[in-house]
């Protein structure tokens, strides 16, 4: 197994990682945020969403002996910051993280479960991300607004460096950013040994408290963005590189490792899409037996920021929190486009799309339970109506 390593690999591998964390932990910090979490909270979340998706992605390339690429849920942290605080706090969050976790882990093992979420028409599900998306894609514009200063170099950024090279174009955003930090924002005094007494790894231990308008709020729709647009691609992206496994156990195991990470307040954490296909790809590796490495190396890079996001999450608390929101909506303009395009593709589903898009972008909540939710099932009536009233034919 040793022999298969290689330096190639190591790099692809610690460069996937650094796009992973760098592309969307302030989405995470956000929708932990947005949920009810304390910046204690907020950060032991981080820590256990990176520490559970780096073992994770070891243990299942050790296993399997293929390039098993784990990623947090970001169109999930997305979702929270959209679902806002529910009655009860973030114990009612955390509960709602254990909910997901374990229907992710029947969706491995039942498989109705699983041909469940797989029946859900795809542009509904693109249609409710898209909405998800919306706010979080508004807030590099607002962050102008705020103060052209601070707002224009992060998106200048990224629109230039996204002209050379799209992979980097989020992490250019993200240096710009820290760039923007030390020499704009007017730091506290003694902010320098604040920042080194938080080197410890942060950890908050939350008993989960379960409620109806949890489940429904946000379990449900974290389950069903996590498997739609993470875990389900991500086994195409490993089939694309001709990588035979079978998706259940995979969904098993990041529902495992979700579950040990939510009392901790990691939200989910799912098969990997961009980075798999970077390493997956032929520049981990010439030998696609030899790539599994990659992911290993990715694995250990998310393990050590894990224990470093005390440090991550003092600084960037440091900042206007639109600056954060900011960072975060540009690492999420490519999801949100290509949600958009596939939720308005087909013209026989657009208007039911437009419905669920609608719905869940308003972010209102009924009897306490979020739009997101609501756009899905309003989408989803329209669809069926559409498609029984087609299959009938005209009166």
């Amino acid at each position: 197994m040793l022999r298969d390593m290689s330096v190639q690999a190591l790099f692809m591998g610690c460069l996937a990682g650094f796009v992973g964390v760098a592309s969307a932990f302030a989405v995470v910090l956000q929708g932990l945020g947005a949920v009810g979490a304390t910046p204690l909270q907020a950060a032991s979340g981080l820590m256990a969403l990176s520490v559970a998706m780096g073992l994770c992605a070891i243990v299942l390339s050790l296993r399997t002996r293929m390039p098993i690429s784990i990623a947090w849920s970001t169109p999930g942290a997305a979702l929270l910051v959209t679902s806002g605080t529910v009655e009860g706090g973030f114990a009612v969050a955390v509960g709602a993280f254990v909910v997901c976790a374990v229907l992710i882990i029947i969706s491995g093992v039942w498989k109705p479960l699983g041909r469940a979420v797989a029946a859900i028409p795809a542009p509904l599900a693109n249609a409710m991300l898209a909405g998800v998306l919306l706010g979080l894609c508004l807030a590099p514009i607002k962050a102008i607004a705020f103060d052209p200063l601070l707002g224009l170099p992060i998106a200048i950024a990224w629109l230039v460096v996204g002209r050379i090279n799209r992979l980097f174009a989020v992490p250019a955003a993200l240096l710009a950013f820290v760039i923007v930090m030390i020499l704009a924002v007017d730091f506290p005094e003694g902010t320098l040994a604040g920042l080194g007494s938080a080197i410890t790894p942060p950890v908050a231990f939350v008993v989960p408290h379960f409620t109806l308008a949890g489940v429904m709020s946000i379990a449900l729709p974290l389950f069903i963005v996590t498997m739609a647009s993470q875990n389900i691609p991500g086994t195409a992206v490993l089939r694309a590189n001709n990588y035979e496994t079978p998706p259940g156990p995979l969904f098993t195991a990041t529902g495992i490792f979700s579950l040990l990470s939510a009392p901790f307040g990691g939200h989910a954490v799912n098969l990997a899409a961009i980075t798999a296909a970077m390493c997956a790809g032929e520049d981990a590796h010439p030998d696609p037996a030899k790539r599994y490495w990659a992911a290993i190396f990715a694995g250990i890079f998310y393990v050590l920021f894990g224990l470093l996001a005390g440090v991550v999450t003092a600084f960037v608390s440091l900042a206007p929190s639109i600056l954060i929101e900011a960072v975060a909506g540009l690492a999420l303009i490519a999801a949100f486009s290509g949600s958009v395009v596939a939720a308005f593709r087909d013209e026989n589903s657009r208007e039911s799309s437009a419905v669920t898009f609608l719905v869940t972008a308003s972010g209102l909540t009924f009897f306490g339970i979020s739009g997101a939710f609501w756009g899905l099932i309003a989408g989803g009536l329209i669809y069926y109506l559409t498609h029984l009233r087609t299959k009938n034919g005209p009166d």
